[in-house]
């Protein structure tokens, strides 16, 4: 499964490294729609390197996709970044559509 989220950097954390020679790297980004949620990501191997050119507070989209397993009879769920697009530009949601349309005018012309 493949979805993409457009907002702001939040933080990023320092990469990890496991004995066993794995990478991996999170980050937090702050969506851009009426009601904010941060969203923490995870980049692993050598998509690490996708995070050294960010810095808090810059507009991105991430594409990610969502991964799924269980250990010991609990479950987990990880948003694994693979693109990340720095400078991205989302389109306005409806609400902020609405926010931005003008007002109507009782003498506009208009006969409703």
């Amino acid at each position: 499964m493949s979805l993409s989220i457009t907002g702001k950097v939040k933080h990023i954390f320092d990469t990890q490294t496991f004995d066993s020679g794995f990478t991996k790297r999170e980050f937090v980004v702050t969506s851009q729609e009426q009601y904010p949620q941060d969203i923490k990501f995870e980049t692993i191997k050598d998509k690490t390197a996708l995070l050294d050119a960010l810095k808090e507070g810059q507009e991105v989209t991430v594409s990610f996709n969502v991964r799924g397993n269980e250990i010991n009879g609990k479950y987990y769920v990880n948003l694994q970044a693979w693109r990340v697009e720095a400078g991205a530009k989302s389109e306005p949601t409806l609400y902020e559509k609405a926010a931005e349309a003008p007002a109507a005018s009782e003498d506009d012309g208009e006969p409703f």
